[in-house]
């Protein structure tokens, strides 16, 4: 069986209440599945799809699901969360979604439900996917 990952996302983009906050939780637990941001300002924060800025008006609630590369990196992903401002959601652990499915949830400070979650051992065709534009 194959599980394709990373092709029906193009972005998300998180409005938070607490930049700085936000700023906090998201380098702790994205360091803890193995990434950084890839851009960042005072009004604003990135990791490739990610996208997040201070609310104007009010917030949504989103989920959100970081791909881990091992069950270690789901349980570092769960205490970073919660050392950096997290909420418990849902402890690291084998879900029933389909077989090695293993996660953790954290509410961060504006109350998304954020998740890392490894799907079991693969092999990757790709670390990451190169854009480069064409002519139209």
């Amino acid at each position: 069986m194959q599980h394709h990952q990373g092709r029906l996302i193009d972005h998300v983009h998180l409005r938070v209440s607490d930049i700085e906050a936000s700023r906090r939780f998201y380098r702790a637990v994205l360091k803890a599945v193995g990434r950084d941001f890839t851009s960042e300002s005072p009004e604003h924060f990135a990791c490739d799809e990610l996208w997040v800025d201070k609310a104007e008006g009010s917030t949504s609630r989103v989920h959100l699901a970081f791909q881990a590369k091992n069950r270690e990196s789901v349980h570092a992903f769960h205490a970073a969360a919660l050392s950096a401002g997290g909420r418990d959601n849902g402890g690291p652990g084998e879900r029933s979604y389909h077989p090695g499915y293993y996660a953790a949830f954290a509410f961060d400070p504006d109350g998304h439900n954020i998740e890392a979650v490894f799907h079991g051992p693969s092999e990757r065709s790709a670390e990451s996917v190169v854009v480069r534009r064409g002519q139209a």
